[in-house]
């Protein structure tokens, strides 16, 4: 009987435990186009030009991100009457081809959640947006929004904008100083002697901004 028992307990040690097979988890279902997003690392600056004009130009920087897109939106903000549009790929300084549409076309050409009451830069991409990469683009234009830029007497500007862009800067005319600010904000003297006042908030609502600035004494 010992004999025996010697062997059968060496093979019971050798017995390897048996394997559990863990099915392979299946790939996640891509996000519904509405929810995934469209672009990102955007970054925008706003150069007040003559108070009298109510008017701004904006370098609005950003990238295209949803895989495989072929063009990109890019809202005109109600109330603002918008001119001098241009895009360039930043890869290139090429310029792109764009074209103003209305909400219900950018619906029918790819943004599904377009706001119908709202007017678009539908932006053609210089080459589809690869995986895991992006189409970095520069859009320009100039707004005349003069409830977003205005004169308060004779010698002070006030700039108030909601911003939902995370990155600004907004740069005050020549010869003038800021005297109010309702948000934590950098001021620096640009080389061309024009004040730059830049903001960064991290919230996830958009950003109420009010700058007011006073024109120096000559």
């Amino acid at each position: 009987m010992l004999r025996l028992a010697l062997p059968l307990l060496l093979l019971a040690a050798c017995a390897q435990a048996p394997r559990v097979l863990t099915p392979p988890t299946p790939p996640a279902a891509p996000a519904p186009a509405a929810e995934r997003p469209f672009e990102a690392d955007s970054y925008s600056l706003y150069e007040l030009l003559d108070p009298a004009s109510a008017s701004f130009h904006i370098l609005y920087e950003v990238t295209a991100i949803d895989p495989g897109a072929t063009v990109f939106f890019n809202p005109i903000r109600k109330g603002s009457e918008a001119s001098g549009e241009s895009v360039r790929d930043r890869a290139t300084s090429r310029p792109l081809q764009f074209e103003a549409v209305s909400g219900a076309e950018a619906r029918r050409s790819g943004l599904a959640d377009a706001d119908l009451d709202t007017s678009y830069i539908r932006i053609h991409l210089p080459h589809p947006v690869p995986p895991d990469g992006g189409v970095r683009l520069l859009i320009e234009k100039t707004y005349k929004d003069p409830k977003s830029y205005l004169r308060e007497g004779e010698d002070r500007i006030v700039f108030t904008r909601t911003l939902g862009i995370r990155r600004n800067a907004v740069v005050l005319p020549a010869g003038y100083e800021v005297i109010g600010c309702n948000v934590p904000a950098q001021i620096l003297t640009q080389p061309d002697g024009r004040l730059r006042v830049s903001l960064m908030h991290t919230g996830p609502d958009a950003l109420p901004v009010t700058i007011t600035a006073r024109r120096l004494a000559k």
